[in-house]
């Protein structure tokens, strides 16, 4: 078993080292890169303080951020989250819903399986052409969608990793593309009461995407009169791959159960520019917790240089209602909510439930 997880924790570190396609915060590649929706975390309970818990994400929610966290899944996890990205579905504001769905089983007696779907909506938009841009009679609806299986297993009690395999499709109702990508992630924790966590991550590597369809085929007329098709060839699009470092430390108290943790998280971008969180999260009884973060970006305050809105503040709330324990697994049901600011846009809100059994 040591064997294995040294081979695993070299193969995950390595790979994310010398990705050739993780090039932090490259200017040059901003924007180049396709299936930007894979860089949106679903998950309202992470999403409350800027997905800085890389470190010590538990559950479903590991499955986006860190998958070895979904390692501890006890029994049965079932999650739904809904987003309002930017204020949602608005012609003004270009916002988009998403909807995500998840379940985590424990296999073995140190292994989980888990798997989720997340499908981003834009709502009906009305079709323009290039030479008439004003609206004409129709509207189309694009559609995003990833299908994620992962496998997380304990090495040790001190030692977690994992990996995700994703199904990315991005369509129109003539053009669409198609590709895959693979995440992988470790956890380490430490100390007396484990209150010292340390987790890193590599997220969406995979070959390149290509759009491919008739609505990249044009219809001209040649000097003679003839009709003829020119067929226009889209350019490959590499996934939007990152790599994400975190570490977290629980400070405990005795009176009402209390938990004070403190988060930070570096996310090197290849194409876009690297990001730094903060975060705190505040529990009480084991029953309410409370988060806020911060995620900064350079360039973040210039509105001429800003390279994203996916930045400054952000905040949540769980409320966990215990219902009863079986064969030693607790019963509950856990409502989560999460707010992001996205300026210069609406802010991001975010709703969520998961059940456990």
């Amino acid at each position: 078993m040591k064997k294995i997880l040294s081979i695993f924790a070299v193969v995950v570190i390595l790979t994310a080292l010398s990705a050739p396609s993780v090039q932090a915060g490259n200017d040059e590649r901003r924007g180049t890169a396709g299936a930007s929706e894979l860089l949106v975390n679903p998950w309202t309970r992470s999403t409350g303080w800027g997905g800085v818990n890389i470190a010590n994400v538990r559950g479903l929610d590991a499955m986006f951020n860190n998958v070895a966290g979904l390692a501890f899944v006890n029994n049965v996890e079932v999650a739904y989250a809904n987003t309002m990205l930017y204020g949602g579905r608005s012609v003004l504001t270009g916002g988009a819903t998403i909807n995500a769905f998840g379940v985590g089983i424990r296999v073995f007696e140190a292994g989980v399986l888990g798997a989720y779907v997340m499908a981003m909506g834009f709502g009906d938009i009305a079709v323009t052409k290039f030479d008439s841009p004003e609206p004409i009679n129709g509207t189309f609806t694009p559609s995003y969608m990833n299908i994620n299986v992962a496998y997380a297993h304990s090495f040790t009690r001190s030692i977690h990793g994992g990996a995700v395999i994703k199904i990315v499709t991005e369509s129109t109702d003539n053009v669409s593309a198609s590709g895959f990508g693979i995440d992988a992630g470790i956890q380490y924790v430490t100390g007396e009461f484990d209150q010292l966590k340390f987790g890193i991550s590599l997220k969406n590597w995979g070959p390149s995407m290509k759009f491919d369809g008739s609505g990249l085929s044009l219809q001209m007329i040649g000097t003679g009169g003839n009709n003829f098709t020119v067929q226009t060839r889209a350019a490959e699009m590499e996934l939007p791959t990152c790599l994400n470092i975190g570490l977290s430390y629980d400070f405990f108290f005795d009176k009402w159960d209390q938990v004070l943790t403190v988060a930070g998280s570096f996310t090197s971008n290849a194409f876009l520019r690297d990001n730094y969180t903060l975060g705190l999260e505040y529990s009480l009884l084991k029953i309410v917790q409370l988060r806020a973060g911060y995620i900064f970006q350079p360039g973040m305050w210039d509105d001429s240089d800003r390279a994203t809105a996916n930045n400054g503040i952000c905040a949540g709330a769980s409320v966990d209602i215990p219902f009863s324990k079986k064969n030693g697994n607790d019963i509950g049901l856990t409502i989560n909510y999460s707010y992001q600011s996205a300026s210069p846009l609406k802010g991001t809100h975010s709703i969520g439930a998961s059940f456990r059994f």
